[in-house]
């Protein structure tokens, strides 16, 4: 299980650690600043070879106290080291005080003030490193007091190229400062600006875990590249851990043997009238290559020939309305609905909706099943069970939760901040069922707040994912997992996981119809 930690839940591991005599704090701190050299070194290699430059930024606090035991064994391995306390040395907590001195014993301690690195990079042509250690984990209000600090870092960070060894490189301990460690939202700035005026890094190294700001919202684009280092912490214990979604195993996916088609699941897509079922048509070869044993495309009688002309292995049913939709679920054996891609919006469309949820079957709303609900979201949550999945994305969301949504684009002032994992959590506690908001940090959660993080970031970025049609596959992904009876959250936390898995295994030029046929080829891949 990979876990994503809170700040205050990181805390709780290493207080945990200390207290139970494992460990002191000032140890934990020396391993910290020597995970931090070790991944530079794993990262760059060529500075491991010969000394060079590095200029070391910190804070007042514990972050402050890493950097100075990254400064002191860079010093041990022959580089020159420029060091900037931002604040009063006589106020560091006592380990990074302790490091702070031994530091001293080695090097000279410079003031940071806002000009301090006027000029710095071209009288240094030979710095090779800025480590940022500035604010970690514990930041709580916005980091503005450097404008001309962050500028310098963000010039000298900008002509680093990711195949340059030589170029020079900014390196974030824990986060790059001003960043919320739970949102990963900047504190203080938002929108585009953010970027301009905070400081990014090129190589992000975290400690035991990835925290939940290196994966959701600017968090992924701030730091470039994350690395956890081991420190020798136990895992976590609190149960409102948050998971990365990870690859599904055997028993999840793999058909048993000597079984018959039903034995796996029958899932009923419904479809929009003529000309609006290619969405629900992708949708359904999604839930049949993912393994449901039959899947159905119910449309209106007129779109029954267009249909048939493209759609094979997918059976056929006309379903126009309502009174249509009840008849075909006297058919116990169909188990999974979905409903939404392509369907049209309005009061026929609330109606099948509010008529497929009435049958206590599985069910995925999506897309226009969402968005008709709109003006009456109470209406939905009144029908909703335990057996959904809604998969908005941000906008659908704003649609159904407009308060939650207000929160979530409010400027972030304060840390922890609002997240998209609270938000989430918020709404699926509301809808009482299991929520599936969209986005290259997809957020998953459940109404018990038990929750999981697929972040298409880092090793497992798809920017190819974002093209006409990926999202109604998805939906056919979680459709056909319930049909093959995975419970709610596991069939979406599966699902996201192959969505992702299934753009990685194409690459560039993927269009959403390439998804469903690759999961032969992933399938394969992970052992089924």
């Amino acid at each position: 299980m990979a876990e994503l930690l809170s700040a205050a839940q990181m805390r709780a591991v290493e207080r945990a650690a200390i207290d139970s005599g494992a460990v002191s704090g000032l140890e934990l701190m020396e391993r910290a600043g020597r995970g931090v050299v070790e991944a530079i070194m794993e990262w760059r290699p060529m500075l491991a070879t010969a000394p060079h430059r590095a200029l070391v930024l910190c804070g007042p606090g514990n972050n402050g106290g890493d950097g100075f035991v990254v400064a002191r064994i860079l010093r041990q391995r022959g580089w020159r080291v420029d060091v900037y306390l931002f604040g009063d040395d006589a106020k560091l907590p006592p380990d990074a005080a302790e490091n702070c001195r031994r530091w001293r014993e080695m090097g000279d301690l410079r003031q940071l003030a806002d000009d301090s690195l006027d000029g710095y990079a071209e009288a240094h042509p030979d710095a090779r490193l800025a480590i940022d250690a500035l604010f970690g984990t514990g930041l709580t209000r916005p980091f503005l007091d450097f404008s001309k600090v962050r500028k310098a870092l963000n010039q000298w960070q900008a002509v680093a190229c990711d195949h340059d060894d030589a170029a020079p490189h900014v390196v974030a301990v824990d986060l790059p400062s001003g960043l919320c460690s739970d949102s990963g939202r900047y504190l203080g700035m938002e929108g585009t600006s953010a970027f301009d005026e905070s400081i990014t890094a090129n190589l992000t190294v975290s400690f035991h875990a990835r925290k939940l700001g290196h994966v959701l919202a600017d968090g992924p684009i701030a730091c470039q590249r994350t690395v956890v280092a081991d420190i020798g912490l136990d895992a976590a214990t609190d149960p409102e851990i948050v998971t990365q979604t990870q690859r599904p195993g055997r028993r999840m996916l793999g058909k048993q043997a000597l079984r018959h088609k039903y034995s796996h699941g029958h899932a009923l897509i419904l479809s929009g009238g003529v000309a609006r079922g290619g969405a629900a048509r992708m949708a359904a070869r999604g839930a049949l290559r993912i393994g449901a044993g039959l899947v159905t495309l119910g449309c209106p009688p007129a779109a029954i020939i267009e249909n048939a002309a493209q759609l094979n292995a997918i059976m056929l049913r006309p379903i126009g309305d309502e009174d249509a939709l009840a008849e075909t679920l006297r058919d116990s054996r169909i188990n999974a609905l979905l409903i939404g891609p392509g369907h049209g919006g309005g009061a026929p469309t609330r109606a099948i909706v509010l008529a497929a949820l009435a049958a206590r079957r599985a069910t995925v709303l999506d897309a226009d099943a969402l968005t008709a609900f709109a003006a009456d979201p109470d209406a939905l949550f009144a029908a909703l069970h335990e057996a959904c999945v809604l998969t908005p994305h941000a906008g659908e969301f704003a649609r159904l939760f407009p308060d939650i949504a207000e929160k979530l684009a409010a400027p972030a002032m304060r840390g922890p901040a609002f997240s998209k994992l609270d938000a989430t959590r918020e709404a699926a506690a509301r809808a009482g069922c299991t929520l599936l908001y969209k986005g290259a940090d997809t957020v998953i959660a459940d109404p018990t707040g038990r929750a999981a993080i697929h972040a298409a970031h880092y090793e497992r970025a798809a920017p190819w994912l974002a093209t006409a049609g990926a999202g109604d596959v998805l939906a056919g992904f979680i459709t056909g997992l319930l049909a093959r009876g995975l419970a709610p959250m596991a069939a979406a936390e599966a699902a996201a996981w192959l969505h992702v898995e299934s753009a990685l295994s194409f690459g560039p030029g993927l269009i959403a119809e390439d998804l469903p046929e690759q999961l032969p080829r992933v399938f394969r891949d992970i052992g089924l």
